[in-house]
């Protein structure tokens, strides 16, 4: 469940609407398992179930309470979109129920909303939806979507008071300071410890008001993982390990039998282990050296 994609137009990204984070979780999840790149019907019924909220961070003791709380409030729930400069204002779900006996909420999304979460082949963002299930926060959601738009730019200035109509605050946070204490910096500690972004923020002053806020956006590089199963004698084989790593193993190697090709006889095997680590930096050799080091006790 958490490894499937979510897929809006960016008019939806950017729409003034408030939802609570379990709300966001049922409207996630059903958009996650929305068909891609195809026509649906507004008759199609999408589910989530308790272990859908469950995966998305729902504590089991709390879910059952979540979920039906979410179907008594969702369908009163609307979003409002600039099409073509006109503002319009439409439900998220034109039904909704909640089977007590299993757990599960079924959901019809409305006609008009449908073409900007379903079948979207340009102007959208996606992202997996295992991005925000850590998160616990409501406006983090919403703000790592906006970052995630401009994720390949690296940054984004946002007028504070379309941010204040996007995330529809109304008259909450009316202070700069109070908006960057309450809804900004809580969002952007969430965004960098539980998601595959590295995010700041800055606000931005024209003349002596603070009108924007900077928001400087960084993708995580994510760890290589490496195939046991990849045969070492591979052309471009070669795993970097890191300086400990390197100087442990090489103490291991140096007194090991199998390196006695390696050893040049009048050194020690201080001096032996210094050049073993300084061969595992290079690949050629690493690849030669890989079934000894394997032996050593390394795993990759």
């Amino acid at each position: 469940m958490q490894n499937e994609l979510v897929v809006k137009s960016n008019q939806v990204i950017e729409a003034s609407y408030r939802l609570s984070v379990v709300e966001q979780r049922v409207v996630l999840s059903a958009i996650a398992k929305i068909p891609k790149m195809c026509e649906v019907s507004d008759d199609e019924i999408y589910t989530v179930s308790i272990q859908d909220l469950q995966a998305l961070g729902v504590h089991e003791k709390t879910a059952y309470r979540d979920l039906k709380e979410a179907v008594n409030r969702l369908y009163e729930r609307s979003i409002s979109l600039v099409i073509d400069d006109k503002l319009i204002k439409m439900r998220w779900v034109q039904r909704i129920e909640f089977t007590e006996n299993q757990s599960i909420v079924a959901l019809r999304f409305s006609k008009d909303i449908l073409p900007f979460i379903s079948n979207v082949k340009a102007n959208f963002t996606q992202y997996m939806l295992s991005e925000v299930s850590k998160m616990q926060g409501a406006y983090s959601v919403r703000i790592y979507e906006l970052l995630t738009q401009y994720k390949s730019v690296g940054e984004r200035s946002i007028a504070i008071e379309d941010l204040r109509i996007m995330l529809d605050l109304g008259s909450r946070y009316k202070t700069t300071g109070n908006l960057i204490a309450w809804v900004i910096d809580p969002s952007i500690e969430e965004i960098n410890e539980q998601t595959d972004l590295k995010v700041t923020a800055e606000p931005q002053k024209t003349g002596r008001k603070f009108t924007h806020i900077k928001f400087t956006i960084k993708q995580k590089q994510k760890p290589k993982t490496i195939d046991p199963k990849r045969d070492p004698n591979s052309p471009d084989f070669f795993i970097k390990l890191s300086d400990p790593q390197r100087h442990l193993f090489a103490n291991k190697m140096s007194e090991m039998p199998e390196m006695s090709s390696y050893s040049q006889g009048t050194e020690s095997f201080q001096q032996f282990a210094i050049r073993i680590a300084d061969m595992l930096l290079q690949p050629e050799k690493f690849r030669k050296l890989y079934p000894i080091l394997e032996k050593a006790g390394f795993k990759p």
